[in-house]
């Protein structure tokens, strides 16, 4: 008997086991999470691998392909940095949602191999080298590292990647390019972290929030990126925004963001204001979200228009539900967003903590979506007014809450200088006429959360700051507010 197809097959198989490591090698395969009780967070590569290869798909040549929305990088640590580029066919987000549809299986990043997840995915190449000071000015150094990624319509043409065994405390450029081809990226530069223990006079910080792209032009991005006179930026929140506005910079889509879909054509929007890609592309990004990457004020079980009702469900968007709403959010970001997923057992965790020399401890924390209680929906104010004495209530959830203590307490522990807590919301106690709390978008609309954060040893003073938007300095008991440093976007 004839097996006429024997050498097709055997080689399709060993394209699947070659392109396997370099799959695993993007991190949005594994983004958010590789593994969770979540099961839409995840990617099922062998399952998307058996639906892409039944396509007829073609090849896409370099000469197809563009780097579409610049590149960035994020999430320093002394030795790594992650990079991140979109090289797709269009600028165009894609509409596929199979990796947030139906059950789909999570892989483990532990023990399984993964298969590639197109028939033809686009190859990238990436390499990073050292900056050094020559006569001249700065000229290129030796080369850092390099490897190659892949990727497919299925993560919208994303890569991110980690770039392993770097120096501390050292500036870097990076690029991308299309395989076995000169079709690059622009050139990017990042910094690395200093080490733990090194000693370190000073760490510049660019601190935003707030960056609505339909109320106004980025220019205090643009502006902070060509003033270069910062290491990092810290992101608190609000990159985006979930509402329909118009005008000069309306938002794309035009509707309320609910769909996957949605999400990724928010963030590509907001990718091609060229102050945003400018400061993107020359800085290390350590961004967190606040509630506007999902919908305004959200909480454990819902947002100000949508809750966990079928009344809501039915009435409030288009049939999808709170939950659904947060996976396509937490997909596209993580897609999207130079960060890194530090604990691939925890898909909603976004708190982490950089130690930045002797000098300081950024400790980046979520108060608005890791398990919070009810916060005001624009029409429950006076009830929230009513429970924010409730020692049950949260704004981190129990175990978020205690690694934040712990990190504080091992921040003192290793000597640091600083500790710099970069949160969402006000921290400080805003009294009214009276003298009495007021405000159900603050610290003070969990009574038991902001007490037991700033009493004790948690804060030592005077060596602790929280940045947040529109803080004020007057503070009580040990902690020290501020709001140098701190800008709205728009």
């Amino acid at each position: 008997m004839m097996y006429p197809n024997l050498g097709s097959l055997l080689g399709l198989g060993a394209l699947f086991r070659l392109a396997s490591a370099s799959f695993e090698g993007n991190l949005n395969y594994q983004s958010p999470s590789a593994r969770s009780s979540h099961v839409n967070l995840g990617l099922s590569l062998p399952f998307i691998t058996s639906r892409t290869l039944k396509r007829s798909s073609v090849a896409y040549q370099p000469s197809e392909l563009n780097f579409t929305h610049g590149v960035a990088s994020g999430d320093p640590y002394p030795n790594s940095v992650i990079l991140w580029t979109r090289v797709a066919p269009t600028a165009e987000s894609d509409r596929s949602n199979v990796t947030v549809a139906g059950t789909v299986e999570l892989y483990s990043h532990e023990t399984e191999k993964y298969v590639k997840a197109d028939a033809n995915p686009i190859c990238i190449e990436w390499k990073i080298w050292e900056l050094q000071k020559g006569h001249n000015g700065t000229v290129k150094g030796p080369l850092g590292r390099s490897g190659k990624a892949y990727t497919t319509s299925d993560i919208d043409f994303t890569v991110k990647v980690e770039a392993h065994g770097l120096k501390p405390w050292t500036l870097y450029n990076y690029q991308f390019n299309v395989c076995g081809s000169n079709n690059s990226s622009p050139v990017g530069k990042t910094k690395t972290a200093p080490a733990e223990n090194d000693e370190v006079d000073e760490v510049k910080l660019a601190v935003f929030s707030c960056s609505n792209h339909a109320k106004g032009f980025f220019n205090v991005y643009g502006n902070a990126a060509r003033k270069d006179k910062h290491d990092y930026v810290v992101h608190l929140g609000d990159y985006i925004y979930e509402d329909a506005s118009s005008g000069p910079r309306a938002h794309k889509p035009a509707n309320k963001l609910f769909t996957l879909y949605d999400y990724r054509t928010r963030h590509g929007q907001y990718r091609t204001d060229n102050d945003l890609q400018l400061l993107a592309q020359n800085y290390a990004w350590i961004p967190t979200w606040d509630d506007h990457e999902f919908a305004n004020n959200g909480y454990r079980d819902g947002f100000s228009a949508l809750n966990n009702t079928e009344a809501s469900f039915r009435n409030e968007g288009p049939s999808i539900s709170v939950d659904t709403r947060k996976i396509n959010a937490v997909r596209a970001y993580f897609e999207w967003m130079p960060i890194r997923q530090v604990d691939l057992d925890d898909n909603l965790r976004i708190w982490r903590n950089f130690k930045l020399g002797k000098l300081l401890d950024l400790i980046i924390i979520d108060t608005r979506n890791y398990d919070r209680s009810i916060t005001s929906t624009g029409n429950n104010d006076a009830y929230i007014e009513a429970i924010r004495d409730d020692p049950s209530r949260t704004l981190m959830e129990g175990r978020q809450e205690k690694w934040f203590f712990r990190q504080l307490s091992e921040s003192k522990q290793r000597a640091a200088t600083w500790r710099v807590v970069g949160n969402q919301i006000v921290f400080s106690r805003i009294l009214d006429s009276k003298g009495e709390l007021t405000g159900t978008d603050n610290w003070s609309v969990s009574v038991s959360s902001s007490y037991r954060t700033s009493t004790g040893e948690t804060l030592p003073a005077p060596q602790a700051i929280l940045l947040a938007p529109y803080v004020s300095r007057h503070v009580k008991y040990r902690v020290l507010a501020v709001n140098f440093y701190v800008f709205d976007v728009w």
